[in-house]
């Protein structure tokens, strides 16, 4: 295990500049979205709709082959037909697409958040301190998911804004990362 770990991090090594490639596109797609925060939305509607309709064949595929072997096997087969029913549907009806997916993300994060305080009650339950900024940010997220439903265009924004900075933010650490791997690579050669 330790040789192909080792061997992992010294092709990384070798290869530090396709971290630094890879940086370079995150950053100019993270830009790009920030500057064009229509069509990316319009963009990320579609993408949404793939998702939905990959999915749906993944799961019809995972659990019509692994019947035999999972229980309760026919509840993720109709959620797999239902996630690509609902994947076409949205395929072909970009408008509906663009309009379902700040209450599709909103409710996601709602649950999300729902099942954080949960955590963060529990973690109350067994004596751990600091228990209560586990709350605050689950707080916090219900209040950011019921905006995302109540007002479809801040929840719209919300996602592009949210993607943009996620889409720089990687790209800065790859670049980082890449001239690190650059420094570990001229050490290494230098021995």
């Amino acid at each position: 295990m330790e040789d192909l770990l080792f061997s992992y991090a010294k092709n990384a090594i070798k290869h530090w500049y396709l971290s630094l490639i890879l940086g370079i596109l995150f950053l100019i797609a993270g830009i790009w979205i920030f500057l064009t925060p229509r069509e990316s939305y319009v963009l990320l509607a579609v993408v949404f709709s793939v998702i939905f309709f990959i999915t749906g064949v993944f799961e019809i595929f995972f659990y019509s082959t692994n019947h035999n072997s999972i229980h309760n096997w026919g509840w993720g087969l109709a959620f797999g037909i239902i996630d690509l029913i609902i994947g076409l549907w949205l395929m072909f009806n970009p408008i509906l697409s663009i309009e379902v997916m700040p209450f599709f993300i909103g409710i996601m994060l709602m649950f999300i958040s729902a099942g954080a305080m949960a955590i963060a009650f529990d973690l109350k339950k067994a004596g751990v301190k600091q228990w209560s900024w586990l709350m605050a940010t689950s707080i916090l997220g219900i209040i950011f998911s019921f905006f995302m439903i109540w007002d479809p265009f801040f929840g719209g924004m919300a996602i592009v804004i949210w993607t943009a900075l996620a889409f720089v933010t990687i790209g800065i650490f790859r670049i980082m990362l890449s001239f690190k791997l650059k420094q570990m690579n001229s050490a290494l050669h230098q021995k």
